[in-house]
This record gives C-alpha cells, sequence and structure tokens, in this order.
C-alpha cells in the first residue's frame, strides 16, 4: 500500500526538516523523504561540522596568543591534537542529529530513507507530485501526497579540469574528512567558504594562500568589509591574490603537491600546495528527480519558484538551494515556513533579501543585512552611511579584539535604515538587531534610542545608528 500524507517533502535538511514541523504544527500529515541522513548538508557537511572546526581553531590561537591577556603559556606545550579536534565535530553533529530525530517524533513526522523521483499521473494519483522511493535494500515505496515540497538542496560546484579527487584537490565537503592538516593549501575562490577555510586553516598553523577571480574577497559584501577582512587576514599570515585567471588545464600533482598556472597581478606565477580546495560556489541538485514528469521548470540551473515557493506545478513547492537565491540555511527554513503556510491558505509575505542576515565565520567575523551602499544606489537610493569602529567599544578592547567595524547605511531622503555592515568580534551574535529593525522599518534614530547595555559590543551598532545624524557619543 502507499503510503497517504497531506505533505511530503524531499529532502531533509533544514529547509525541508523545517518545513515538515511547520506543517505539523499546522495540523497536516508529513512525511520527509530523505536518501542521506537527516538534516541535509548543513548538519552533517556544512554549517555545522565547520563552525565545530572554526571554534577549535579560535581556541588554539588564543592559547597561542595568551599573553596579551596577562597570562604566559609555555606554548611548546600546547599541542594540537587534530585527531580529536575531528572526534569531538563528529560528536558535536551526532549530539544535534539525536536531537533533530527527536523532533520528528515529537511532531509524528514519517522518516524515509531513500531516493526519490516525482512520477506523473498514476494509479495512486490522477496528478503529478507522487514521489517513489527507492529504499536502501532496493525495495521500493510510493508516497501519494496532496502538496510535495522539492528541498534537496546543493553541493559543492567544481571547475572544469579541476575535478576534486578527495585527497590533493578537494571540495569542502572532502576537507571535513582530513584525518591530519597539510602543511600548505592553495583554496581557489574567495567567497564564504573560501574566507572560512582560509581563516580557519591559518588558525591551525597552515600555510594558506587564497585566490579569487574577482578584484576583491567576498565581492557581494561591502567594499569597506572586504578591504578591512583582506587586512586582517594578511596581518595573520595568509597570502592573498584577486583578480587572478586560472589556467584549469595546467593541473600537475606530483610529490605530493598540485600545482596550478595562474596570471595574477604579480605577473605569471604557478602556485603549489599540498592540497587544494575549490570553493567557486555551490550547484542545484536537480538532476534523476523525475522533473520531467511534470511541469516543473529548471532555470539556469534552479528551480523556477513564484514568490509563494510554488513550481509550475501549483501543488509542487520548492524551497532553499535549489531554488537559488540566497543559499543559507536560515532562509531555507523561512522559506519552507511560507511554502507550507501558502498550502494551508494562508497569504504569507514573500521572502526578501533584503531582510535576510548574511554571515561569515572567520575571524574576524563577518554579517549584513539588507544594501550595501553601491546597490542602494543602484537601486535608485540616495544613501548616507556612518561607521562606527569596534576600537571605540569598551568591550571590544577589553576583549583584545578591537579591529572591525559596524557600518549603516540609510535613505538620506526618508530616514529608513538600508542596510547595516559589520566586521569585528561576534559579529554575528549582533546582526539580528539590525535585522529586526529591518523588519519593523525602523529608522537609525529609533535603534539608536534605544539603550544599548554597558559594556558590550552590541553599543557599537547603537552608535553607528546614532553616527548616521552625526550624534554619536563614543567616537
Amino acid at each position: 500500500m502507499a503510503i497517504q500524507v497531506d505533505v511530503a517533502v524531499l529532502g531533509g535538511g533544514p529547509g525541508g526538516y523545517t518545513a515538515a514541523i511547520k506543517a505539523a504544527q499546522m495540523g497536516k500529515s508529513v512525511a520527509i523523504i530523505e536518501m542521506d541522513k537527516l538534516g541535509g548538508t548543513c548538519l552533517h557537511k556544512g554549517c555545522i561540522p565547520s563552525k565545530a572546526l572554526l571554534r577549535s581553531a579560535e581556541v588554539y590561537s588564543t592559547l597561542l596568543h595568551a599573553d596579551k591577556y596577562g597570562i604566559q603559556v609555555d606554548k611548546s606545550a600546547v599541542s594540537l591534537q587534530f585527531g580529536t579536534v575531528q572526534q569531538q565535530k563528529t560528536e558535536k553533529v551526532e549530539q544535534l542529529y539525536r536531537g533533530l530525530q527527536h523532533l520528528m517524533r515529537k511532531h509524528g513526522i514519517q522518516v524515509i530513507n531513500g531516493k526519490g523521483r516525482i512520477i506523473g499521473p498514476s494509479i495512486f494519483s490522477p496528478k503529478s507530485g507522487s514521489v517513489a522511493v527507492e529504499l536502501p535494500d532496493g525495495e521500493m515505496e510510493t508516497v501519494v501526497n496532496t502538496n510535495l515540497i522539492i528541498a534537496t538542496g546543493s553541493r559543492p560546484r567544481l571547475l572544469q579540469g579541476l575535478e576534486a579527487d578527495g585527497e590533493l584537490i578537494m571540495t569542502s565537503d572532502d576537507a571535513l574528512r582530513m584525518e591530519t592538516l597539510p602543511d600548505s593549501i592553495l583554496i581557489i575562490g574567495g567567497g564564504v567558504i573560501g574566507v572560512e577555510w582560509a581563516s580557519m586553516l591559518r588558525d591551525f598553523g597552515v600555510e594558506v594562500t587564497l585566490v579569487e577571480a574577482a578584484a576583491r574577497l567576498l565581492p557581494g559584501e561591502d567594499g569597506e568589509v572586504s578591504a578591512e577582512l583582506t587586512r586582517a587576514l594578511k596581518r595573520r599570515g595568509v597570502r592573498i591574490l584577486t583578480g587572478v585567471r586560472l589556467d584549469v588545464n595546467s593541473v600537475t600533482k606530483g610529490n605530493g603537491e598540485a600545482s596550478i598556472k595562474a596570471e595574477t597581478s604579480e605577473g605569471n606565477v604557478v602556485l603549489s600546495a599540498s592540497k587544494m580546495l575549490v570553493s567557486v560556489g555551490r550547484q542545484a541538485n536537480v538532476e534523476e528527480l523525475g522533473f520531467e514528469n511534470t511541469d516543473i521548470r529548471v532555470q539556469d540551473g534552479f528551480v523556477a519558484v513564484n514568490a509563494s515557493q510554488q513550481t509550475g506545478e501549483p501543488h509542487i513547492y520548492a524551497i532553499g538551494d535549489v531554488t537559488g537565491g540566497m543559499q543559507l540555511a536560515h532562509a531555507a527554513a523561512h522559506e519552507g515556513i511560507i511554502a507550507v503556510e501558502h498550502l494551508c491558505g494562508r497569504n504569507p509575505a514573500p521572502a526578501s533579501s533584503r531582510y535576510i542576515p548574511r554571515c561569515v565565520y572567520s575571524r574576524p567575523e563577518i554579517a549584513s543585512v539588507g544594501y550595501t551602499d553601491e546597490q542602494a544606489k543602484t537601486s535608485g537610493f540616495e544613501p548616507k552611511t556612518a561607521k562606527i569602529p569596534f576600537a571605540a567599544i569598551g568591550k571590544a578592547v577589553v576583549l583584545g579584539e578591537p579591529e572591525g567595524f559596524v557600518k549603516v547605511v540609510a535613505d538620506k531622503k526618508t530616514g529608513d535604515i538600508l542596510g547595516v555592515h559589520m566586521i569585528g568580534a561576534h559579529a554575528t551574535e549582533l546582526i539580528s538587531e539590525a535585522a529586526l529593525a529591518q523588519v519593523l522599518d525602523a529608522t537609525p534614530w529609533e535603534v539608536g534610542a534605544t539603550i544599548h547595555p554597558h559594556p558590550t559590543l552590541s553599543e557599537a551598532l547603537g552608535e553607528a545608528m546614532l553616527a548616521v545624524d552625526g550624534k554619536a557619543l563614543a567616537f
């Protein structure tokens, strides 16, 4: 007998499991179809394991520089046990995995482990959208649903000629499985993933070269933030090359190294390292899902959806990385909520990239929401900006991490906040207040009038908001 549910979710990552929980809360019977482990890339190959490694790198670096806090440490006695680092990473992932499984049981969500493929009209249903599931033992199961949510996520994108072998040339998935640290690494791609790995591995003592085809690191973020990050990484010994053109046909491997020819501002060079990490974005998982049996449209490699996350089949929705967009776990989760509310007959507001925070967990951290000043100009606004350095904030000085700043972009005509950009200690924990201000359509003076406790890093945001009108008190 086929499994009958109100809502089937194809993919069990943050978007998929959030949508499933929301649907169950709204009284729907729900099944998640996941071919690997519940939690998806974020829990097992992305957000969580990489942040666990970043935390270990931060602690290691802090110990090596403890003297700046007045603590003398015998550095020769401080040793990095990378095997233990990987073990604690795995333990944290497993802890969260068990918690997620408990949530599924708590909400009565059926989890089906297998590879799903959408089928057209059949004896099970007069319309397309049912899912044929190949189970691990080779048996087949059919899930019949009223609504289907596609949440199949994405995987690392590769450059032709730079295909990963899992050893000398790696993706971020491969890097998470390293048993030992390399002496040196060449990271290709200065986006979020490349920057995080560069920061982490440098803290672990690896010689890092970071190359980016664009004119600067993090080309989608604020230019001043990018410049500050570049300075910070260079101070820590990261070699950074931007505006680089790689000759992907020149890759050679041998003697425990990989090499590639490149055109750089320093001239034509050969870049060599013990390992290469290719981090040039992600591509959607849209293959072999049975889209040909539906009116679902794939455009530029991603599933096309409307503002309510509906595909070309109104009863089939798609969310998260598979649709393109910002490709963030929290964005996928939010889109999952929108899809469920819509299929339940509500009229949710569409997801707007202006309200979705972006975070980079490097050292220093980076966080932003809304427009940069250049994006604001392109969108027809007349922006005014203000910036407060963390060096003016007592808590940042006490922490010994005064680098970075908070920058506010506001509309000169209306006074509305258009964007907030941060680089500095714990920036990813501070950005939510700015995101809330965006949602509430707050103005800088309203946030500035909010009492921020002293001494805290949050004072930097309050001061930056006051600075928009020339009223900062701390700088």
